[in-house]
C-alpha cells in the first residue's frame, strides 16, 4: 500500500490553476488543512478570515452570490457546530455553490470533545439541499474537488490531510452516488465510509481465509443516499448487514442504511460499528479507534457474534495484512 503526503495541498493548486472563479477561504488554520501551499501559489484568490467562522460562511455565502466558488477550509467540528445558522440561512437556504472541507472528522483529531466532529453528518443530513461526501484515500481526496465542483448547491466535505493511504485504483475516482464494491460475498454485506474503510479491508481479507464471505462497500456519498447498489447489497446478505463510520451510529451511514432497508421492506438483521452515545477524550487515532470498537478487530467480533461462532482471529493476523489498491468491482470495465 502507497502512503502519500498532503495529497489535498498539491492537487488543489494543480485542480484550481484554469479556474479563477475558485477562492479559498481559511478561518486562522490555513497550514493545518493544506491551504498554505494555495495561498502562496495563488495569493489574491485566498482569503484569510480568523478565528470567526460565523463571518467566515457568511462571506462564502455572498461570494458565491456573486459568481464565485468559496472552497472553505477548517477543523470540521468549527464548520457546523459554529457556523450552523450561516449555513442553513446564507448558504443552503438559498442554494448557493460553496463546497466546505472539515477536516479532522471523528476520532482524526486528539483534539479531545471539543475538537472531534463526531455527529456532523447527522446534523448535516438533516439540512435541505445540502450534499455530504466523505473521504476514505488518497484518490477520493484526489477526486472529490472534481466530484463537489460538478454539485450545483452546497456540499460538506469530510476530508482528510497529512499522510494518506492509496486504497483504490488512482485511476478509478470518486463518483458521486455511486459505492465502490471492494469485494464480493453472500454472507455479509458491509458498508464503511472514511478512514474504516481501511480497517474493514483489513478485516476482510482474513475473514475471507476463514471461509467467511463479505460483500464490501465503501461508500462515499453520504447525503444523497439513494444508490440503488445499497439496497440490493442488502437484500443479497445471508445472515445480515453491518456499518462501519467513523460517527456517532445516530444519524450518520448507519442510519441511513436502516432507513434505505425499512423503506424497501428489507428484514435483515442490521449492525452499526461506530461512535456509541458519548463524547470521546484526546488520544491518538489508533488508540481512540481501538478503544471505541472502530477498528478492524472490531469488525471481526461482530462478524463472530452475527455468525455465532468464534474464528481465532487476532490484532496479529490482521495487522499483518497487506492492502493494494483496488479497482471496484462497479466499475464496468471490470464487471
Amino acid at each position: 500500500m502507497d502512503i502519500l503526503s498532503k495529497v489535498h495541498a498539491r492537487h488543489l493548486v494543480a485542480w484550481a490553476e484554469d479556474k479563477p472563479e475558485v477562492v479559498v477561504l481559511s478561518a486562522d488554520l490555513t497550514s493545518s488543512t493544506e491551504v498554505d501551499l494555495f495561498r502562496d501559489t495563488y495569493p489574491e484568490r485566498f482569503f484569510s478570515m480568523g478565528m470567526a467562522e460565523q463571518n467566515m460562511l457568511s462571506f462564502a455565502g455572498g461570494m458565491a452570490r456573486e459568481g464565485y466558488y468559496p472552497f472553505v477550509h477548517t477543523f470540521a467540528v468549527f464548520i457546523y457546530r459554529r457556523a450552523y445558522d450561516q449555513i442553513a440561512d446564507s448558504i443552503a437556504y438559498p442554494n448557493l455553490p460553496v463546497r466546505l472541507f472539515g477536516f479532522l472528522p471523528g476520532v482524526t483529531t486528539p483534539g479531545g470533545a471539543t475538537h472531534q466532529a463526531i455527529e456532523d453528518i447527522a446534523v448535516m443530513r438533516a439540512l435541505p439541499n445540502m450534499t455530504i461526501l466523505e473521504c476514505g484515500d488518497a484518490t477520493d481526496v484526489e477526486s472529490v474537488l472534481d466530484v463537489a465542483h460538478a454539485v450545483d448547491g452546497p456540499v460538506y466535505v469530510r476530508m482528510l490531510r497529512g499522510e494518506l493511504p492509496r486504497l483504490f485504483d488512482a485511476s478509478e475516482p470518486m463518483r458521486l452516488g455511486q459505492a465502490r464494491i471492494l469485494s464480493t460475498g453472500a454472507d455479509i454485506t458491509l458498508f464503511s465510509t472514511g478512514i474504516c474503510t481501511e480497517e474493514a479491508m483489513r478485516a476482510t481479507r482474513v475473514l475471507a481465509e476463514r471461509g467467511i464471505a463479505i460483500h464490501h462497500l465503501h461508500v462515499s456519498t453520504l447525503k444523497p443516499f439513494d444508490d440503488p447498489a445499497v439496497v440490493e447489497a442488502a437484500a443479497q446478505a445471508r445472515y445480515g448487514v453491518i456499518t462501519m463510520e467513523n460517527h456517532t451510529i445516530i444519524g450518520g451511514v448507519g442510519s441511513a442504511v436502516a432507513e434505505r432497508m425499512a423503506e424497501a421492506g428489507l428484514g435483515q438483521r442490521l449492525v452499526r460499528i461506530g461512535i456509541k452515545d458519548r463524547f470521546l477524550h484526546g488520544a491518538s487515532r489508533a488508540y481512540l479507534m481501538h478503544e471505541y470498537g472502530l477498528d478492524a478487530i472490531a469488525l471481526v467480533q461482530q462478524v463472530e457474534a452475527l455468525l455465532s461462532v468464534q474464528l481465532g482471529i487476532t490484532e496479529a493476523d490482521l495487522a499483518a495484512v497487506r492492502l493494494d489498491a483496488v479497482h471496484s468491482e462497479a466499475k464496468a470495465e471490470a464487471l
